[in-house]
C-alpha cells in the first residue's frame, strides 16, 4: 500500500512539470494569458491553472498581473519572467563559433581571433580584480570559485596538504568554442594566474576530453 502511495505521488509531480512546461511554453508563444486562456487551451480547471501558477510564480518563472477593470474586480493575467527565458533552448556557441570561423577562414582576419581572446580576458580581470585585493591567496582561490559558480561553471575548491590548492569546474558554459579554440582555454589560464597572483597549472580539461578541468594552484 506505501509502495502504491509512493508510486502515485511520482505519477503526479510528473504530471505537475509536464502541465508545467506546457504553460511555459504557451506563455513564450501567446504572450500574457489569463486563467481562462490556458483553462481553455489545457482542458484544465481555472483552480488548477491557478495552482500550477502560483507554483511557477514561486519558483521565480510567472509573473503574476493584476488588470484592473471599470467594474467588478481586477483579472489575473500571467506572464514570464526575464528569468524564465534561461528555460528556454539556446545556440550561442554556434553563432559565437560562425563569427568566429569567418574571421579564421580570412588570411586578413585570421590574427584578430587573438587579439579578441586576449582582449576578453583583460576585461575580466579588470572586472574582478578588485574583489581580489588585500586578500590571502586562499581568500582569492575561493572568491576566484564564487566567479566561476556564477558564470555556471560548478566549481568546488579542495585545499592540499602542501599548502596549495584544487579548483575544479565540472561545467563548461564555452566547452564548444573552446574545443575548436584554445585561445579560450589559454586566455582563461592567464586570467586565473593575474587573479590570484600565483602559478596555476591546468591538469585536466573538460575541452579535450576529461572528465573536469582541474588547475592546480600554488
Amino acid at each position: 500500500m506505501k509502495t502504491a502511495s509512493a508510486a502515485g505521488g511520482r505519477a503526479a509531480s510528473q504530471g505537475d512539470h509536464s502541465t508545467r512546461e506546457r504553460i511555459l511554453m504557451l506563455l513564450k508563444t501567446e504572450g500574457r494569458m489569463y486563467a481562462g486562456d490556458l483553462s481553455s487551451e489545457l482542458s484544465l480547471t481555472e483552480m488548477a491553472i491557478r495552482r500550477h501558477m502560483y507554483a511557477l510564480e514561486s519558483e521565480g518563472s510567472v509573473h503574476i498581473v493584476s488588470i484592473r477593470q471599470a467594474m467588478g474586480r481586477p483579472l489575473h493575467a500571467y506572464e514570464l519572467t526575464a528569468e524564465a527565458d534561461e528555460l528556454f533552448p539556446k545556440n550561442y556557441h554556434l553563432l559565437a563559433l560562425d563569427l568566429l570561423d569567418e574571421l579564421a577562414d580570412d588570411p586578413d582576419t585570421a590574427a584578430l581571433i587573438d587579439r579578441m581572446f586576449e582582449g576578453r580576458k583583460k576585461k575580466l580581470q579588470l572586472r574582478y580584480e578588485t574583489r581580489m585585493a588585500g586578500k590571502s591567496l586562499a581568500d582569492k582561490v575561493s572568491e576566484l570559485a564564487a566567479i566561476q559558480n556564477a558564470g555556471g561553471y560548478m566549481a568546488e575548491v579542495e585545499p592540499q596538504s602542501d599548502g596549495s590548492y584544487m579548483l575544479y569546474e565540472y561545467n563548461c558554459p564555452i566547452a564548444q568554442v573552446a574545443g575548436k579554440y584554445v585561445q579560450a582555454c589559454t586566455c582563461e589560464l592567464s586570467l586565473f594566474e593575474a587573479l590570484l597572483d600565483a602559478p596555476v597549472a591546468r591538469t585536466e580539461c573538460l575541452a579535450k576530453g576529461g572528465g573536469k578541468c582541474s588547475y592546480h594552484i600554488g
